[in-house]
């Protein structure tokens, strides 16, 4: 990382961006060029592993593109702030972001429910009941992070 003094470096810092990030962009290899998307998502940590929990459609250019080679890069960013500095006449951003890449993969549908709890609970903290008659309609995988990073530039106090 060229700028270290921006890199966050412990594992529970990562893990707090993430918590305050509401989506998560999918870079997905695509020929010539990589497909991106942006998507919702459920964050589950066991020691330091991380994985993401994402849902769709049954069927689409994503699924395609996951069945034919299931590497993965992410990014992720919050805590957007434009800061200006008049006596240097210049502006920028304050950000946190998360990137990494891993593999992802179906959830089999045992696990479903739970990974789908998990998503909803990333939005709405607490009970949130949502309708088990659309499980069998969507498509539930996960990423399993193999390396992340996370960088953040706070506000300039002047």
């Amino acid at each position: 990382m060229r700028r270290s003094d921006r890199e966050i470096k412990e594992f529970d810092e990562i893990v707090d961006v993430i918590k305050r990030c509401d989506v998560c962009r999918l870079a997905f290899q695509d020929g010539d060029y990589p497909y991106i998307l942006p998507l919702n998502f459920g964050v589950q940590t066991e020691k330091e592993q991380i994985t993401l929990f994402f849902h769709s459609a049954l069927t689409g250019k994503k699924m395609e593109l996951m069945q034919r080679d299931n590497r993965v890069s992410f990014e992720m960013d919050c805590a957007h702030e434009l800061f200006t500095d008049d006596r240097e006449m210049s502006c920028s951003m304050a950000y946190e972001s998360v990137m990494g890449h891993g593999r992802i993969e179906m959830v089999p549908e045992t696990e479903k429910y739970d990974a789908l709890v998990c998503l909803m609970e990333h939005y709405h903290k607490g009970d949130f009941p949502f309708d088990q008659r659309v499980i069998p309609r969507t498509a539930v995988y996960k990423l399993v992070v193999e390396t992340v990073t996370g960088k953040r530039r706070k506000r300039k106090i002047l």
